[in-house]
């Protein structure tokens, strides 16, 4: 296991995800998205995020396979 390269890639893991918090909150509406369950009634509010969930997957799958990709 090579611990400078997994050092280097998690360091720019993290800064990228850094960015897409900072600049994503401001265009992307993660947590509203068409699709998300949402039951107002009265003093019950029920949220269940479907879409939200399916779309951090598929991006984290894709932060993991990159990550698997750099290790070899």
């Amino acid at each position: 296991m090579n611990i400078p390269k997994l050092l280097i890639t998690s360091g720019a893991v993290l800064i990228v995800i850094g960015l897409v918090w900072m600049v994503g909150g401001r265009f992307l509406n993660l947590g509203k998205l068409p699709g998300d369950i949402v039951v107002d009634k009265g003093n019950f509010k029920f949220y269940f995020p479907v879409v939200t969930c399916v779309v951090l997957s598929v991006v984290l799958s894709l932060v993991a396979y990159v990550v698997r990709w750099f290790m070899k």
